[in-house]
């Protein structure tokens, strides 16, 4: 249980913090705030928020405090992110690989669907000018916070249940999903798919040459020099160079540029295992992979602080129907999606649940999936312009609303947990 809190201090607390401050400082002073969040950094930069001309072509980019926290700096956190999918489907022992991934990927799924549907059928049932306004966030409600829904898994089911690693699986599973989700339907400007090349050839020449290049010089040769060597003396460098490049060809391309690291991520030299992202042994890793991470973690919690003070200011008069379609889309479409699809993989499809695992855990997992929290939050920034306006309600604030609301899922996790009756592991 140590190490499971000790990660959610880590990451969450100083997030939790900052999202607490916003909302304060946003219903005590809600004009300061926005300027604060607003703030410009530079007029003129090469990256930055694009300003169009008459015709439609960039003509300047400037750079806010919040593009500085939300396309720049939350790059690192979704690269950490993007680590534990990799090494999840790529090592030999990764926990998304073979049948024992299969029913919870199937439950991912039903994890997605669910929520999607709740939210864009209610949304059409309260009429065509709600469904217009708040359509584009659908995928709100599919995101998973992995930290928080694993501890209060524990808490539910005990360290020991079969439910938690499950759990697990889902939740890395369903990070994977919001990143392909993000990539695809949400671009941060106009599309030119040409500037990806740059962030390909990034990739393929810093896996070559700092990668493979110095293990084929080694072939044979125990004491392996030339890779020592660019361990030793080139260290991390070059994979941030090659991850600018890609970050910048992101922004070019029309992609959010958060999602600019990702395709660095597995041109990095990893161990040949990987423990799991709470395990303890994870920490005496000592590949480049995971020595990246650790140097990150510090920092990575200072950008979760800022990304909760610049994005979870929201004044309580926003609350309004679109808080309540991702709300219901998490604490309903959830768990029914992921009882539903993860009842269809173990039953008819004949693959199965883990041993002393009832199918009714399902619907409770699903509980506690419905934690939505940081990547809803940041869906919510991308999917709504802050200008979207339902009536008197600005749509992007009442969803952000939803998405920091999403915590009483944890409540929701521990009645269901009594109400099936579900009977903690702890060994």
């Amino acid at each position: 249980m140590y190490r499971v809190w000790n990660f959610v201090t880590n990451y969450s607390i100083l997030l939790i913090l900052g999202a607490l401050i916003a909302l304060i400082w946003a219903n005590i002073d809600a004009t300061s705030y926005h300027h604060f969040v607003e703030f410009e950094i530079f007029h003129h930069s090469i990256v930055g928020h694009a300003h169009y001309d008459a015709n439609g072509q960039v003509e300047y980019r400037s750079l806010t405090l919040h593009y500085l926290v939300n396309d720049v700096l939350m790059a690192f956190f979704f690269a950490i992110a993007a680590k534990e999918v990799w090494e999840a489907v790529i090592l030999k022992n990764g926990s998304l690989r073979g049948k024992k991934a299969a029913t919870p990927l199937v439950a991912t799924l039903g994890g997605m669907i669910g929520p999607i549907s709740v939210y864009l059928g209610i949304a059409y049932f309260l009429g065509s000018d709600t469904y217009d306004a708040v359509a584009n966030g659908w995928a709100i409600p599919t995101a998973t916070d992995i930290a928080f829904s694993y501890l209060v898994g524990r808490l539910v089911f005990g360290a020991g249940h079969p439910a938690v690693r499950f759990l697990l699986l889902l939740a890395i599973a369903d990070d994977a999903a919001g990143l392909i989700i993000l990539a695809i339907f949400y671009p941060s400007g106009e599309l030119q798919p040409q500037w990806l090349l740059l962030s390909v050839g990034a990739a393929i020449a810093v896996f070559y040459l700092f990668n493979r290049l110095p293990r084929q010089l080694d072939r044979g040769n125990q004491d392996r020099p030339k890779s020592t060597w660019v361990r030793q003396k080139l260290s991390f460098w070059p994979y941030l160079i090659a991850g600018c490049l890609s970050w910048f060809g992101f922004q070019e391309a029309g992609i959010h540029p958060a999602l600019g690291l990702l395709p660095i991520v597995p041109t990095i030299p990893h161990a040949d295992r990987a423990f799991g992202i709470f395990a303890e042994a994870e920490q005496y890793l000592t590949d480049l992979l995971n020595h990246i991470e650790h140097k990150l973690k510090h920092f990575v919690e200072v950008i979760l602080f800022f990304f909760g003070l610049l994005n979870a200011g929201v004044e309580f008069s926003s609350i309004g129907s679109p808080t309540w379609l991702v709300l219901a889309g998490l604490i309903i479409g959830k768990p029914f999606g992921v009882l539903l699809f993860g009842w269809f993989a173990a039953k008819p499809l004949g693959l199965g649940l883990p041993a002393g695992m009832r199918v009714i855990d399902l619907f409770v997992i699903g509980c506690v999936a419905a934690i939505g929290f940081t990547v809803s939050l940041f869906i919510a920034a991308v999917a709504f312009d802050a200008n979207t306006m339902l009536g008197e309600i600005g749509v992007q604030d009442a969803a952000k609303m939803g998405a920091l609301l999403s915590f009483f899922a944890a409540v929701l996790s521990i009645v269901a947990g009594k109400l099936t009756r579900v009977q903690k592991q702890h060994n």
